[in-house]
């Protein structure tokens, strides 16, 4: 990160031992010293308004836009221009996992021969970045208006939710994977601010007045 010019490194439940005596070692790279340590993938990528997840695909059934590395980055690029971005790395064993991707509004993979897909963790991470810094005059036009921050993506995503139970909707207690199929749909709206908060204030009256309801005809 430091190489490339990228200064805000997050970290989701590293392992403390290492983490902590890798921050506190003599000469340790300023980036790593600031290092901002979050408990879930939700709050560490709240105020970010794009969250692209990477993958080596494998055998796994994903359920995102997919684009290759040197189709994203211009997409990436143009965006940190308006507004901040997350670029989300699994761990090296594992990966992403599906929880983990439901916070992405899309996914990116770096092209290597089909035999040996996976790469060192620290390998990928500079690829990326890399690619980000390649060409700085080959931005993609800036979409206008503020994109909705993550944490409001989540805000309106929690809200649906509640309304969804207010409203008996059967699938939601059906189905393990509808909740990442509802994180993934209100991503791929691509709010802006003003739109999410409009958004939002319908979805609380919505819940606000089937609330009511129940309660008139429990009294009833």
């Amino acid at each position: 990160m430091s190489n490339f010019g990228f200064q805000h490194l997050r970290v989701v439940n590293p392992y403390d031992v290492a983490f902590e005596g890798a921050r506190s070692a003599v000469g340790a790279a300023a980036v790593l010293a600031r290092a901002e340590k979050y408990e879930t993938v939700a709050e560490a990528v709240a105020d970010c308004s794009l969250v692209v997840g990477t993958t080596a695909i494998g055998h796994r059934d994903l359920q995102h836009s997919l684009q290759r590395l040197e189709v994203g980055a211009p997409i990436i690029r143009a965006h940190l221009a308006t507004a901040p971005c997350a670029l989300l790395f699994g761990s090296e064993k594992f990966g992403l996992s599906n929880k983990d991707m439901s916070h992405c509004h899309w996914l990116m993979h770096i092209p290597t021969r089909e035999e040996h897909t996976s790469m060192n963790l620290g390998q990928a991470v500079a690829v990326c970045l890399y690619e980000l810094i390649r060409d700085p005059g080959a931005l993609a036009e800036a979409e206008k208006g503020s994109p909705a921050s993550a944490a409001e993506v989540e805000r309106i995503t929690e809200t649906l939710f509640t309304a969804l139970r207010a409203s008996g909707y059967p699938k939601l207690n059906s189905s393990d994977s509808f909740e990442g199929a509802v994180r993934r749909l209100v991503r791929r709206l691509h709010l802006q601010t003003g739109d999410a908060e409009f958004f939002l204030g319908m979805l609380r009256q919505m819940v606000w007045k089937m609330k009511t309801g129940k309660s008139e005809e429990a009294k009833g």
